[in-house]
């Protein structure tokens, strides 16, 4: 079993001990949606660590969605909610990449197909720099944000 997976069951032990109703809610379906990317394909099988960091990843981008579109609607009080179970999983994902940060990755990446292709990539070249910079990122920076900074050193 994964660490991390462990992690999240001690803590929903101690959220369930301590009546944390949030953080009991919120690892329940992350530990259900773990399950099912678990026994979904062919064959049942243990997700590693980085695959955990996957599904908690795509919890959280739900969470965000949803808060974005309960505050469109006027929820506010569900964008509450929504929000608050997307800062429980923030506990668990990597720190996420700064502004500066991200710049200097995606000119990195710009660098390196640079220097492949020996020739300045442009638009038409988006893919493969993205791909290098999703590689360089490692999931600690968002790929809207990811792409916006890619985007401006292409054009």
């Amino acid at each position: 079993m994964s660490t991390l997976k462990e992690q999240l069951r001690k803590d929903l032990t101690a959220a369930m001990k301590a009546r944390d109703e949030l953080v009991k809610g919120t690892l329940r379906m992350t530990l259900t949606a773990i399950g099912n990317a678990e026994v979904a394909g062919e064959a049942h099988r243990e997700l590693s660590d980085d695959e955990v960091l996957g599904v908690i990843r795509k919890e959280a981008k739900k969470r965000a969605e949803s808060a974005e579109a309960f505050s469109a609607a006027g929820r506010e009080e569900l964008a509450t909610q929504e929000k608050a179970e997307g800062e429980v999983l923030a506990r668990y994902l990597p720190q996420q990449l700064g502004d500066d940060e991200l710049a200097a990755l995606a000119q990195q990446a710009v660098a390196d197909v640079e220097a492949e292709t020996g020739e300045k990539p442009g638009p038409r070249q988006m893919g493969q720099v993205m791909k290098k910079a999703q590689a360089a990122a490692q999931g600690r920076a968002d790929g809207k944000r990811l792409s916006a900074a890619v985007k401006s050193l292409l054009t």
